[in-house]
């Protein structure tokens, strides 16, 4: 039977998306190889995360320093707006350097089922933002779910008001990918996402 504070560490550790019992257990035993002056350093990083790493107020984008490199004009396209559900998908995009407008972070998606509907306020900032900043296009980058879908054509509908272009994702076929393994969801998405050639 292992050290209760052992445990402790596997089930915290075992906390983490995609880390199981067995994972855990390596990682756990892998810290204690390491020397005491490495874990006080991971121990300081870990409490001092939430309080270092903070959400930008305008976009909800991570920053540090109240600094955010996604709302400065100056490194960015000031006249276009991608609306995604979470900070983790700011930097997938980022990663394929196919955008260099502004973000902004709607937080969740709509799910009835568990209670989930947009925050009022955060439409409201958006509204206001894509105005003040002059945006003249807003790019919908939302998961291509029954919550996503609904999620997007809320916004379209709360922003038909404003002199701005909408547009949302492509969803399709991957790259490299033979028509015999798509399923007839993806394709269907592929042929409604289809652009001229």
């Amino acid at each position: 039977m292992y050290p209760k504070d052992l445990l402790k560490l596997i089930s915290y550790l075992s906390k983490l998306p995609g880390v199981g019992s067995k994972t855990a257990s390596r990682f756990a035993f892998e810290l204690l190889k390491w020397k005491e002056g490495e874990l006080e350093k991971l121990a300081d990083i870990l409490k001092n995360s939430k309080k270092n790493i903070i959400e930008c107020e305008t976009c909800g984008c991570l920053i540090s320093d109240n600094y955010c490199q996604f709302c400065d004009p100056n490194l960015r396209d000031s006249k276009k707006l991608c609306i995604v559900s979470s900070f983790k998908e700011v930097f997938l995009l980022e990663n394929t350097k196919s955008f260099k407008g502004f973000y902004h972070i709607i937080e969740n998606l709509i799910s009835p089922l568990d209670g989930l509907e947009l925050d009022e306020k955060n439409i409201k900032k958006l509204k206001d933002r894509i105005e003040k900043d002059k945006i003249k296009e807003v790019i919908i980058a939302l998961d291509s779910t029954l919550e996503g879908d609904a999620t997007a054509l809320f916004i379209k509908d709360e922003l038909s008001a404003l002199d701005v272009n909408i547009s949302r994702l492509a969803f399709g076929i991957p790259m490299g990918t033979s028509l015999d393994y798509i399923d007839g969801g993806t394709l269907t998405q592929a042929f409604i996402g289809r652009q001229s050639f």
